[in-house]
């Protein structure tokens, strides 16, 4: 008897499963050539024809499709916005070098923390947008952007997109938090302009910026389409593995779990290090996508736990910038301005040119000894670079181009703005103008203390600044709190629904972390970083003014220059009533956490790491703990260790433990002595 139709397709399951399994594993090597290896196998159309024949198997048997097939990368789930994420271990940035003998410094600084000899590695840094991503129970739970470095955005969904990132892992089933670098390949970035300009849009002004532009897009369908690739670079959390010995072994486990891995990377003493530098100069340009220049790690994880971190950036790590693209132009004037501390700078305004990806007209000139030195004048011709491939700087002028009509540039020794005499200190670069109610320091100082890395108050551009100055409205940021309806609306171009949403921006100003308030006021060495490293731990402002420099010191982040600035602030008359006035007009910074060293108990000002499985307590339950009895958690053992936490499977931490004499002990002990 004939088969049935139901027959026959019974008969076909073990080989069409059989396909599906073998598409899973050949479009994962196609995406492996393509995003990892810069060598594709087949072309685009006959990728297509392969997730095409995926997702028709699939919609057939939907019971056989798995969670992170790559036909499920299209998108599909517009999101409304982005929800903030707290990282759970800080993205802090790296600090710059630009030559090899500044990377020899950079080492010989981490060997004298060490005590001993050091390896490094050296690996491209990728020109994208930061990432970190978290892997639970081998699978891909959460994806966020780097943010300010302590918080970012949830972009799951169009993470999910990118085809060379693995939605699971090939086989460690414990929790990782791993960094890395969303780019898009200059090919892709290439087509994808072309398309725009076809279709009349504006163009993307670079590869990162397409990218960032790409991952945030809120229909996820569209980040598919712009073919972003990602490479891994550092492990920040691993829970359920010992931490790898060396930084290229947490790469090799990365690796074996199929996550994306740059290959090109070196290792080796600093000398070898410096001797590929030149090397790279070249190799950049061959590359399938943009790098901005080189990172160099200490290799030994150990150690770069031990060394941990400023307030800014790791002590071990660091960039290397490239030299960057050089473009002649011409200096039509030279301009002083005056920012808010009082700093004369000379700033050139040149002939209008593009330089890496943008077109620049001003560059600053920092002071009178660095034009003498360059012997830029007025009317020179000049080779203009973006140093760091950022900041428009003149590298040097073309006395050759000189037709004699050039003039000599003169500091001027007034203030431009004020007319007052202005100063430059003995050792110093820097003339400044003494005055206070200088109407430039006035309005740079209120344009601070509105932006985004400060206070953030929308609406209070510098133009309307310039208005409320102008009017009498204001003479410094304390008085914005006080503005009213009737001080808005006989400004130019001001509206009742404009005036009701700049008060409604000041009001909600009024409750803003006290992190954004201290970075608003103009501290010297005091950025969005460090102020809330600095609300965190001592959560009022009353209690940051009555500080010591000692006490401030006791902070592992915080240094002697952020210390010294810090207390002679809070020390100044004129700054002790600026800050009654912001109280006077509402300003009630919101508390942050409470400092350590108000913490009382046995782990107060601790250093505690937790190894093993806890037999009631998770991880983060543990660590959440122990931070609020005062204790500092860290994911190394070292001789700066106080305790160790120790469950099942410990592992080599425990074994570390013993050897260095450090205190362990179990969970009933750890609550105990909470």
């Amino acid at each position: 008897m004939p088969d049935t139709d139901a027959q026959k397709a019974t008969n076909n399951l073990p080989k069409d499963h059989a396909r599906i399994t073998f598409l899973y594993e050949e479009i994962a090597r196609l995406n492996r050539a393509y995003y990892e290896e810069d060598a594709p196998l087949v072309t685009d159309a006959e990728y297509d024809a392969l997730l095409r024949e995926l997702a028709a198997l699939e919609a057939k048997y939907p019971e056989w499709r798995q969670e992170n097939s790559p036909s499920q990368r299209v998108g599909g789930r517009r999101l409304e916005k982005f929800a903030p994420i707290t990282h759970q271990i800080p993205l802090l940035s790296l600090a710059n070098t630009f030559s090899g003998d500044e990377l020899r410094d950079f080492a010989t600084r981490c060997v004298k923390l060490a005590g001993k000899p050091l390896t490094y590695v050296l690996e491209p840094k990728i020109d994208g947008l930061t990432i970190a991503l978290t892997y639970e129970n081998g699978q891909l739970t959460q994806a966020a952007t780097r943010g300010d470095g302590l918080v970012g955005e949830n972009v799951l969904e169009n993470v999910l997109t990118i085809a060379g990132l693995p939605g699971r892992l090939k086989s460690f089933a414990g929790r990782l938090l791993v960094r890395g670098e969303v780019y898009m390949p200059k090919q892709a970035f290439v087509e994808l302009n072309e398309q725009r300009e076809a279709d009349g849009e504006t163009v993307f002004a670079n590869p990162r910026n397409a990218a960032a532009g790409s991952l945030r897009q809120l229909d996820a369908a569209v980040t598919a389409s712009r073919r972003l690739a990602v490479w891994l670079y550092d492990i920040l959390l691993l829970e359920g593995a010992d931490w790898p010995a060396t930084h290229m072994q947490s790469l090799d486990f990365l690796r074996a779990q199929g996550l994306p891995v740059i290959p090109e990377v070196f290792s080796g003493d600093i000398e070898e290090v410096v001797g590929q530098l030149e090397h790279w100069q070249e190799k950049r340009h061959k590359l399938a996508f943009d790098i901005d220049g080189l990172v160099l790690k200490v290799d030994d994880e150990q150690v770069r736990a031990d060394l941990g971190s400023t307030a800014k950036a790791p002590r071990a790590a660091i960039a290397y910038k490239f030299p960057a693209e050089e473009v002649e132009t011409r200096v039509l004037d030279i301009h002083v301005g005056v920012g808010r501390t009082g700093v004369l700078t000379p700033l050139a305004i040149l002939e209008p040119v593009w330089v890496a990806g943008s077109k620049i007209s001003k560059a600053t000139l920092h002071n009178e000894d660095n034009v003498a030195a360059r012997d830029i004048r007025i009317g020179d011709y000049v080779l203009l670079h973006k140093a760091g491939d950022v900041i428009p700087e003149i590298i040097k002028s073309l006395p050759e181009k000189r037709s004699g009509d050039e003039r000599i540039f003169v500091m001027p020794h007034i203030c431009p703005e004020c007319g007052s005499a202005a100063s430059r200190a003995e050792g110093e670069a820097a003339w400044r103008c003494p005055n206070r109610s200088c109407p430039a320091r006035v309005r740079e100082g209120i344009e601070h203390f509105v932006s985004r890395q400060a206070m953030y108050i929308e609406g209070l551009g510098p133009q309307l600044i310039n208005q409320l100055l102008a009017a009498g409205r204001i003479h410094d940021a304390a008085d914005l709190f006080s503005l009213t309806m009737a001080d808005l609306l006989p400004l130019e171009r001001m509206g009742q629904k404009s005036a009701q949403n700049i008060l409604a921006a000041l009001e909600a100003a009024r409750r803003r972390p006290l992190g954004a308030l201290l970075a608003a006021l103009g501290i010297p060495y005091v950025g969005s970083k460090a102020g809330k490293l600095l609300a965190a731990n001592f959560g009022s402002l009353e209690a940051l003014a009555a500080a010591s420099q000692e006490d401030l010191l006791a902070i592992p982040e915080i240094g002697e220059i952020i210390a010294k600035s810090v207390v002679k602030w809070f020390a100044d008359s004129d700054n002790q009533e600026f800050l009654q006035r912001l109280q006077a007009g509402g300003v009630e910074p919101q508390a942050e956490n409470q400092p350590q060293a108000e913490a009382q108990g046995a782990f107060a000002g601790k250093v505690v790491v937790l190894t093993g499985t806890l037999p009631n307590l998770s991880r983060n339950e543990a660590k959440a703990k122990l931070e609020a009895a005062g204790a500092r958690v860290t994911g190394s053992v070292s001789r700066k260790t106080d305790y160790v936490v120790a469950g099942e499977a410990a592992g080599s931490k425990l074994e570390k433990a013993e050897e260095l004499g450090i205190a362990i002990i179990d969970e009933a002990e750890l609550l105990a002595m909470l």
